[in-house]
This record gives structure tokens, sequence and C-alpha cells, in this order.
């Protein structure tokens, strides 16, 4: 059967779509956009958003399970409640959805409450689900990637209790993993919470740290004042994300991001493979320079 993902063009989502084509899935994907990204051959394209519900309708028609990835908008909750109606209208019983970690504790951080609400509801409409709930992406770093070379200073106010950071790559190959595992099987499975998280646990300190360490000279750590990040947001977002982005960062600092036992093992276990390490991402930011992308 087909599975559908959402969020396609997206750093998570492409990757999950290449990690499904290579793994042999029948994919289809949708997008508001489909002249925005060169999908692989085979995938099939359907146009529309998670707010077009006949789009949602053409699109789920004849899926088995669906990657539902929403981004952080105002109006998130509302696409997720009627992406997952829609999804069960449609006979839709098989889904990875994309949480956060630890979206039942940081409940003041709305997309964090969004999330967990979606996840209450996929369990109260009875679906077979996989929760996914990474942490903090590494991949984010390159936002803020020109103030560290530039400046000398990690801006992320990130604390001291430690993060540990996640690569969008290891996240689309668990969830493909999963995908792939739920529309093979005979019969629904029941939901599955996974942890997603990086190999090691950083504090705003230790990644200051391995900055020095790949640019050869000193990288402070910003500190853990949140203030002056929502405002550097601000200059290129809406304010109310970039506040958002605010509550989020006080919850790095006052609780951090810390694996439960066993996790990093587990997805360990699961690729087959090392978990990518931000130091790899910061040793790519210097070797292709300034203006290169990671």
């Amino acid at each position: 059967m087909t599975i559908l993902v959402t969020g396609a063009t997206g750093r998570v989502g492409r990757n999950v779509v290449d990690q499904l084509v290579q793994r042999g899935a029948s994919v289809r994907v949708l997008t508001r956009d489909p002249a925005r990204t060169a999908f692989p051959d085979g995938v099939e394209v359907a146009k529309g958003d998670l707010l077009d519900i006949d789009a949602l309708r053409v699109a789920f028609s004849g899926v088995r399970t669906l990657f539902l990835l929403n981004a952080v908008t105002g109006d998130e909750f509302t696409q997720a409640l009627i992406a997952l109606n829609i999804a069960r209208e449609a006979g839709i019983d098989r889904i990875v959805y994309l949480s956060v970690f630890e979206a039942d504790r940081a409940v003041n951080v709305p997309h964090f409450a969004v999330k967990y609400g979606a996840e209450r509801m996929l369990e109260a409409m009875g679906f077979g689900a996989t929760i996914l709930r990474p942490t903090y992406f590494i991949d984010n770093e390159v936002m803020v990637k020109d103030v560290i070379v530039q400046h000398g200073v990690y801006p992320m106010p990130i604390g001291s209790k430690g993060v540990a950071m996640v690569d969008a790559r290891d996240i689309a190959e668990v969830a493909a993993l999963e995908l792939i595992r739920r529309d093979s099987a005979t019969e629904k499975l029941p939901i599955r919470t996974i942890n997603l998280v990086g190999p090691d646990t950083l504090t705003g300190d230790d990644v200051a740290g391995i900055w020095s360490e790949a640019l050869g000279r000193p990288v402070a750590y910003g500190g853990d004042d949140p203030s002056g990040f929502e405002a550097n947001m601000a200059s290129f977002m809406p304010k109310w994300q970039a506040y958002e982005m605010r509550l989020m960062a006080e919850r790095y600092v006052s609780d951090g991001m810390i694996p439960a036992d066993g996790d990093g093992e587990r997805l360990t276990k699961m690729l087959g493979r090392p978990l990518h390490s931000y130091r790899e991402l910061a040793s790519a930011i210097v070797a292709l320079g300034v203006s290169g992308e990671a």
C-alpha cells in the first residue's frame, strides 16, 4: 500500500521520502507547491496543504500509512485535528507522528502543547501509531553559524543541564523504518513512543568548546538569558513565533533535554550504525566555509 508523507519539502520530510524510496516503498507526498522540490522517480505528488479539505481527501485516498509532520504555525493544532479526522475518514489507521521531546511536560510552550494534544488524539481515536519525540535539531545550528564564525559567540541559550541534540537524518531514518514496519504489518499495531536523541548531551559551554576546537580559536557561550535570542529571532520571523522560541529556550535552561536510560542505545540498534553527532555538523560547516550549507 501507499505511504503518504506530509511536510515532504522540509529537512526531515525530504529525508523520510528518500529513505522510503531506498527501501522500495510506494510513496506519495502532499505539498502545496509541487515545483518547489524535485522528488525521486516514482514518487507520486499530491498538491494541497493540511487545511485544504478537498485536497486532503484526494491525497489520503488509497493510503494505508501516514507520516504526519506539522510545521510550527499559528494554526498547527487545527491542521493536526483536521488531518487526523480526514485520515480516519479515509480508513487510514497506521500513523507515524512527529511530536517533540517531553511534549507532555513542557506544556507552556505552544508547539509542545499542540503536539501533546495530537498525541492524545491519536490514542483517543484508536490509531495504531508511532509517536516520535525528537530533541532539538542539530540542523537548526545552521541558522546561527554566522554569529558563531564571525563573532566568536554561541548564541543559543541552551543552559547547563544538557541537550541531546538530534540530527534530522537520524529522525528521518527511524521514521522510515517505523512507517514500513507499520505498513507491512498484517494488522494495526499498538501505539509506540520513541525518544529521538543525539549521542551527546551538551551544555552551552560544551557546544562553545566544540566550536572552539573546530575553528581553532575561542568561541564563548552567550549565556542563559533568552531575551537577546528572542530579539534576534524576531528580526526574521513573526514576533509570536520568536516569543515561542524564547519559551522553548527557557525550558532548555530549566530542564534540558536529557535522554532516558537506553534511548541512544535503542536508536543505534534500530539504525545499525552510530548516531550523527554535533561535532560532525560543526566540522562540516567549517570545512565548507562561512557561506557553505551543511
